[in-house]
């Protein structure tokens, strides 16, 4: 067999597979990030307000981020030009560690945890004197999840005008939290002082006035208002995605969230729910040991102020896990 010369004509390559390009251990620097908060997030899409300022760029997340998700509130590295518009859009290239996540399950059986915000410092509980009427276990449910997620609860009565809140005031004065009383939608401004320099979220049913409210306190948030139907006493859902407005003038963040459907407490451990009743600490003192607080020998059972048997009934509920009274 006579040997001659190969050539490329000669040689057959199998195919296969292509070849991706060669990796590299070197990484880029990200030296001329900027740093913004996350103030909506729609499938895949952000938009984020850089720091410092009340602007609104567009950005998507790069590789370097991996899995990690978003929520709005999420404090972020980016790189781009922040001076781009709508079509410039930025990169998310890092999540900032966390300070705090407000966290729910779909129902109190479901294990799988959604963080509906990240790093806010403030829960406000909106609820309506009347029209709808308030709904003592959802304000005890939102009051348990911040106080889980370590985020300072306060409570927010509008409608005043409507009904004398005096009786739900009555009712959470002892838990030591503020209270804000709103008449004819106008924020009181112990309230607009107190959102000052902090990342508050705002929770409540639909048509208790959480729009308006949010208008008062960030009166560029153009938010749409709707009213209570006379038939359900239940208001329209204006409010369809958890959004974040800057506060101008008081250095600081309020976020509105839409009406949730449940709010399950799955993720949160019994004694979590019982250390956010500190009003019934003084009656359980007599209970037997490791009581569940819903047995026969319960020192609760001896319990007559109609006032503390609410909050007995509220705890209660949550502690059976009775995800019903969280329906909004």
């Amino acid at each position: 067999m006579k040997s001659h010369k190969l050539d490329e004509d000669d040689v057959r390559v199998r195919p296969g597979k292509k070849k991706s390009r060669p990796r590299t251990k070197d990484r880029p620097s990200f030296s001329n990030i900027f740093f913004g908060s996350v103030s909506t997030v729609d499938r895949g899409r952000f938009t984020v307000n850089p720091e410092g300022d009340t602007s609104i760029l567009y950005a998507v997340k790069a590789r370097e981020l991996g899995r990690k998700g978003l929520v709005v509130g999420d404090r972020v590295a980016m790189v781009g030009d922040p001076n781009g518009g709508i079509d410039h859009q930025v990169r998310i290239v890092r999540r900032e560690i966390r300070s705090t996540e407000l966290r729910r399950t779909a129902d109190d059986d479901d294990p799988q945890e959604r963080v509906i915000v990240a790093n806010a410092d403030l829960l406000g509980v909106v609820v309506a004197a009347a029209n709808p009427e308030p709904r003592i276990g959802f304000i005890d449910r939102a009051i348990v999840a911040a106080l889980d997620a370590a985020v300072t609860p306060f409570l927010v009565v509008t409608k005043s005008d409507l009904k004398d809140p005096s009786a739900l005031v009555n009712i959470y004065q002892e838990l030591a939290i503020p209270i804000f009383i709103v008449d004819s939608g106008l924020a009181p401004d112990q309230l607009k002082e107190f959102v000052k320099g902090h990342t508050s979220v705002l929770l409540g049913h639909s048509g208790v006035g959480k729009s308006t409210l949010i208008n008062e306190l960030a009166p560029d948030a153009h938010r749409i208002t709707g009213a209570v139907n006379d038939l359900t006493g239940k208001g329209k859902h204006t409010s369809t995605s958890v959004i974040a407005f800057p506060l101008p003038k008081a250095n600081g963040i309020v976020i509105d969230t839409p009406g949730i459907r449940s709010f399950g407490l799955a993720h949160v451990s019994k004694e979590t729910i019982i250390d956010s009743y500190p009003d019934l600490v003084l009656y359980t003192e007599n209970c037997p040991r490791a009581c569940s607080h819903n047995e026969p020998d319960c020192a609760l059972e001896g319990v007559t102020d109609p006032i503390v048997l609410e909050r007995v009934e509220s705890m209660r509920n949550l502690l059976a896990g009775n995800s019903s009274i969280g329906v909004l």
